[in-house]
């Protein structure tokens, strides 16, 4: 079953209380820590980014980095992405798959606007209020590999993810938190197979 949905002001609220104490600064270096990825993405001959994030500043503050050729503001797992059927070589959700964060109800929204041959990249955070959350992520990218349209390339356990938020979830004697890392492809279909 679906969690109800939130409008933006509430998901504000939630990501917020989940990292009280954290300054707009710090908030914005977590931006662009992943910033420097997707340079690497572009030094890798990736040339188009579409960026989505539900915080207008976290749009504005991308914009500025000048790497994205469009930004658009979407609460994900609640309203389409507004891109075609298979038209992105990867999509890219980091930090945003957690309980409260993002509904795993933007699976399949993720796997449609994957073009065939394409990659999806999924991360998550192993902390403990994010447990049961991650096991459903996983049966979900089960469900994924057994409709044999997609398969899994790797999956990558990262110990120190990011610095916890309390010392209730970080990692025993650390003061971050793991995570995983998720990578699938999307299958070209065969041509015995499309007709």
């Amino acid at each position: 079953m679906e969690p109800p949905r939130r409008n933006l002001a509430e998901v504000q609220k939630v990501i917020t209380s989940a990292h009280q104490g954290t300054t707009l600064e710090e908030k914005l270096q977590f931006y662009d820590r992943w910033a420097f990825e997707y340079e690497q993405l572009y030094r890798h001959g990736f040339r188009i980014f579409h960026g989505v994030d539900g915080s207008e500043q976290m749009l504005q503050h991308a914009e500025q980095k000048r790497l994205y050729q469009e930004l658009k503001q979407n609460i994900l797992g609640h309203e389409p992405l507004a891109a075609p059927t298979d038209w992105f070589d990867a999509v890219i959700i980091v930090g945003a798959l957690s309980v409260g964060q993002v509904p795993l109800s933007v699976i399949p929204e993720l796997c449609r606007v994957t073009k065939p041959g394409g990659f999806l990249c999924l991360t998550t955070r192993t902390n403990h209020s994010n447990l049961q959350y991650k096991s459903e992520l996983q049966e979900r990218l089960q469900d994924l590999e057994s409709t044999e349209l997609w398969e899994r390339v790797t999956v990558l356990d990262v110990k120190e993810w990011e610095k916890a938020t309390s010392m209730e979830e970080a990692s025993p004697g650390s003061d971050f938190i793991s995570g995983t890392v998720y990578l699938y492809r999307k299958k070209v279909a065969s041509a015995s197979t499309q007709g």
